[in-house]
């Protein structure tokens, strides 16, 4: 299950590189104590556009992990929108974090025989899941439309003009799951409920925000299956 978290697990290097990115630029030094004990410290430092700079300049030498890489460029880019809130920014980037790898693309529960890859079905074993199943499958609709048709959108479109799914659809799909959530008991347990709320009302400006991101910055190899629907 995602949770906005990239900021909670950001290891040891990535504090270094920080420290050692802004030292050596006119955003000043800061000192690895305060980032390590200030959460406020840390936010702010993370928005420095040096730090942005660093990671475009030289993605193929960076020795930072996943979550600090998703966690700036992301919030490089939603700091050009209204979207500004770093819960916010912390959950897209722990999505882009966790779907970069394969193997995380299905979703986690259908309640009989593991995990399943299609958005057709997931919504098919939604018929007959426990409360908890249902939570963990919206979800993962939810996160993976946004995945799909933020990242991936010219694959989407490209398989609309056959027959496919469009991304109004996924805007709809994720949009709607992201709504059920936030009325969720599941969510209200683990404060998701605000988060899942904002991403039902945002959806459509967090699909074009990476959208952007995945033109101008990303570059995700191979392309999942994507849904037959």
């Amino acid at each position: 299950m995602i949770t906005a978290n990239c900021r909670d697990r950001f290891t040891a290097a990535d504090f270094e590189f920080v420290v050692r990115t802004l030292a050596n630029s006119d955003a000043g030094a800061v000192s690895l104590t305060r980032l390590l004990t200030d959460p406020e410290t840390r936010d702010a430092v993370l928005d420095h556009d040096a730090l942005a700079s660093a990671v475009l300049d030289r993605p193929d030498s960076l020795h930072i992990s996943a979550q600090l890489y998703f966690y700036i460029l992301i919030r490089h880019i939603l700091k050009e929108t209204d979207l500004r809130e770093r819960a916010l920014c912390d959950y897209v980037a722990s999505l882009l974090e966790t779907f970069s790898r394969t193997g995380q693309l299905r979703s986690p529960a259908d309640g009989q025989s593991g995990p399943i890859q299609y958005l057709s079905d997931m919504l098919l074993a939604l018929q007959n899941a426990s409360p908890t199943q249902a939570f963990l499958i919206r979800a993962h609709i939810g996160n993976y439309s946004l995945f799909l048709a933020g990242i991936f959108h010219e694959t989407v479109e490209r398989r609309s003009l056959r027959g496919g799914p469009d991304l109004e659809f996924y805007e709809r799909l994720g949009s709607g799951s992201y709504k059920m959530l936030a009325t969720h008991r599941a969510a209200k347990n683990t404060c998701l409920a605000a988060l899942y709320s904002q991403l039902a009302d945002a959806f459509h400006e967090l699909r074009v925000a990476l959208n952007q991101l995945s033109d101008r910055l990303l570059h995700f190899h191979p392309a999942p299956l994507l849904p037959n629907l």
